[in-house]
């Protein structure tokens, strides 16, 4: 059942799901009651299709973080079962790439030095991974800071570098916890474009967590907004703007304002109780 653009919570996509989230709750850990105050992530389902690029927005606290750590295999959950390319996901997946809100660079290494890192931690040799490295490098605009030593390089250009290296393991699945939250916003669009064009080159399967909702409109193929915690699905929003996309300026394509609208519209019901209980 559809409502305009927006996709019923319970209709998975139509192509085969890489991802599947089933009924999954998460409670921290030495709860001694089930005050629902412990409760993170309360009954969570979702499909992500193959080569599915998904964005989830919702309140702070609301377990976006959380729900990203659990199709990673960093958390167990409390209940419900995920799956990744068929597989129950026990333990830390090893054909998942995760991107943190920081970028965890390695002080004493360089900027093509850290993106080999993944390429080996993704089975290539040492010489094969410098190759790639130095490929992604180019191709993300650092061609000329290889040699530079992540004390040396912006926000910016520290982002992009761990972009590569999660680039250079070629997981099947990408995970982006907020990755450009702390860039201000010419970066942003410039980062934003480069990430663009990579991961439209790639088709992975990805989810990407942000606070953003003109970022997630331009980025995603779907849009998922949760509750304020403990965490639910609210809506999901099917995003059936032309590829391919740019970070700023698909955000002047017809539609685009309506998609904003109706997602702004579920935001601001969800932190309207949020505002409402910190009374």
């Amino acid at each position: 059942m559809r409502h305009g653009n927006v996709t019923d919570l319970a209709e998975a996509p139509a192509e085969p799901s890489k991802i599947v989230v089933q009924g999954v709750s998460l409670r921290y850990a030495g709860a001694t009651s089930l005050a629902r105050s412990n409760l993170a992530l309360d009954d969570v389902s979702l499909h992500v299709a193959d080569g599915e690029f998904i964005a989830i927005v919702g309140p702070s606290g609301c377990g976006k973080s959380s729900l990203l750590r659990l199709v990673s295999g960093l958390l167990a959950a409390s209940s419900g079962q995920i799956r990744v390319g068929g597989k129950t996901v026990q333990g830390v997946h090893p054909s998942i790439g995760f991107l943190f809100q920081s970028d965890a660079l390695l002080p004493w290494k360089t900027a093509l030095e850290n993106v080999a890192i993944g390429a080996v931690l993704g089975g290539r040799g040492q010489d094969e991974a410098r190759d790639r490295a130095r490929v992604l490098l180019q191709e993300i605009g650092l061609g000329g800071a290889l040699d530079k030593y992540p004390s040396e390089l912006s926000g910016g250009m520290r982002k992009r570098v761990a972009l590569s290296r999660t680039m250079a393991y070629e997981p099947d699945v990408f995970l982006f916890d907020e990755p450009f939250s702390a860039l201000d916003a010419q970066t942003r669009i410039h980062v934003g474009n480069r990430f663009l064009r990579i991961l439209e080159n790639l088709k992975q399967t990805v989810i990407f967590v942000t606070h953003d909702i003109d970022e997630a409109i331009a980025l995603a193929d779907r849009v998922v907004v949760m509750t304020a915690a403990p965490g639910r699905i609210a809506a999901e929003f099917r995003i059936d703007l032309p590829r391919p996309r740019d970070y700023y300026q698909s955000r002047l394509a017809p539609g685009f304002s309506e998609f904003q609208g109706q997602i702004w519209e579920v935001l601001r019901h969800e932190m309207q109780g949020v505002l409402g209980h910190e009374r």
